[in-house]
């Protein structure tokens, strides 16, 4: 199955759990007054394209790994950022600020952005910089 990438899908299940988490304990926090509307629907666009090219990859838009060491690279760094976003998950649980702004809008950026390249897929490298561009953008002026 050319079009599936179990290995991403595992990623981003990792990756949702403690957004889930957090959305269920947090439901009735209110979001900033002040947003830039343009800003979050770009954000919106860069993440939903980052999760569906992690899993899905289009015809000829996908080029794969270019060695068996290249995939053993993408498995390792990709398991080591999805392992270090849910630490800093942990540590920054009862914390807020810039840090943790930055450390949790940062460590899924790259892993998608590390992922595009890695696995060769044009659109997911498009969506990750999307992504990180707004998402890192709103975390910070979100905590400060």
């Amino acid at each position: 199955m050319e079009w599936l990438n179990v290995y991403g899908l595992v990623f981003v299940v990792v990756l949702l759990i403690p957004n889930i988490v957090y959305a269920v304990r947090h439901k009735n926090d209110t979001p900033p007054e002040e947003s830039n509307k343009a800003l979050e629907l770009l954000e919106q666009i860069g993440r939903f394209g980052c999760l569906f090219f992690m899993v899905f990859h289009l015809p000829g838009s996908m080029f794969g790994w270019w060695s068996d060491e290249a995939f053993a690279i993408y498995l390792i760094v990709d398991t080591v950022l999805v392992l270090a976003y849910c630490l800093m998950w942990i540590v920054f649980r009862k914390k807020t600020g810039v840090a943790k702004a930055l450390t949790l809008s940062i460590l899924p950026s790259a892993l998608f952005f590390f992922s595009g390249l890695m696995t060769r897929s044009i659109p997911l490298v498009l969506a990750s910089i999307i992504f990180a561009a707004t998402h890192i953008s709103i975390s910070y002026k979100n905590a400060v």
